[in-house]
């Protein structure tokens, strides 16, 4: 069974998915468009997950809409190798950040925090910081995580300027739960 649930890394794309929305049916194209993997291979580990129990399907207009077997033998302790997994990516993702030059104030909101609705932005950056750079980054981190992930970029005086004049969107994020990376501002929040 643990040959047919590791064996590729379509495959733990798929688990990603499927951990990461619980409540969701997916048909095939769906999924690989989701993942940007070939179809052939998403139907393959489909079947095998499906095989095992873990994924299961309903047949609505001609197509299999998969969902997750949340009675399956093993799906509490997958569940929480998927978090961890997560954990370690996130951990990976930030010391990347943390090597960029430039970097004053880096911190995590919203997605991170569970705060999705509460935050406009899931990531905060002030300082010199080459734009596309940043893009990149949060583009590979949007994709392995599987949300669409926001992030706030500015230089220390736009936001020193925003915290002196109680900028709403600024106060939103500093009062709010997130988790601070970096700190390298001198000016008061």
């Amino acid at each position: 069974m643990l040959d047919r649930l590791f064996g590729s890394k379509t495959r733990v794309k798929i688990l990603r998915l499927f951990f990461a929305k619980q409540d969701s049916m997916f048909f095939v194209r769906e999924i690989t468009r989701e993942l940007g993997e070939q179809i052939n291979s998403v139907r393959r580990e489909l079947e095998n997950l499906e095989k095992i129990g873990l994924l299961k399907y309903e047949e609505k207009n001609n197509k299999k809409f998969y969902y997750i077997n949340k009675n399956f033998i093993l799906f509490e302790e997958l569940r929480n190798i998927i978090i961890k997994s997560r954990v370690l990516l996130e951990k990976e993702y930030i010391r990347r950040l943390k090597r960029l030059d430039g970097v004053k104030y880096l911190a995590l909101t919203g997605y991170f925090v569970d705060l999705k609705d509460e935050t406009l932005t899931d990531m905060i950056i002030v300082g010199k910081i080459n734009k596309s750079i940043i893009e990149k980054i949060v583009d590979q981190m949007s994709s392995e995580f599987m949300v669409d992930l926001n992030y706030t970029l500015m230089d220390q005086k736009e936001f020193n300027y925003r915290c002196g004049m109680t900028d709403r969107f600024l106060y939103n994020i500093l009062k709010n739960k997130k988790i601070v990376i970096i700190d390298k501002i001198k000016s008061e929040k």
